[in-house]
């Protein structure tokens, strides 16, 4: 019986562990900086033709805030378009971002362009 118990523990913590598991290549950290409240930040593979579900889990980013972006470990891609939206939907996109050399990306608008700093 005791042998029993303690593999089905064993074997919720290994399920535990694997919901946490993610690609930390991919990770980095969103800084808003664009003077504007985000309301939605999608990320894809630069090679699809959709955009992902919005992975803000907050109502939204306001500008000088940031957030932690964390990737799952089935994702693989190296390059990736992020595209944020605004309360009415209007949408800013950066294109063919490499995730895996980036650990801090800050969004900006300058003299009307969309500007990514990259760290």
């Amino acid at each position: 019986m005791f042998k029993k118990i303690a593999f089905v523990a064993a074997f919720g913590l290994l399920l535990l562990t694997a919901g946490f598991a993610q690609n930390k290549a991919l990770d980095f950290v969103l800084h808003n900086a664009t003077g504007a409240t985000i309301h939605a930040i999608h990320i894809s593979p630069a090679d699809k033709d959709s955009w992902e579900e919005n992975i803000l889990h907050t109502d939204t980013l306001a500008d000088g805030a940031s957030v932690h972006i964390q990737f799952g470990p089935h994702e693989t891609a190296a390059a990736w378009d992020l595209k944020v939206g605004d309360a009415v939907g209007t949408g800013l996109v950066w294109h063919g971002l490499h995730l895996p050399t980036i650990n801090e990306l800050t969004l900006k608008i300058v003299d009307g362009k969309p500007i990514a700093e990259i760290k």
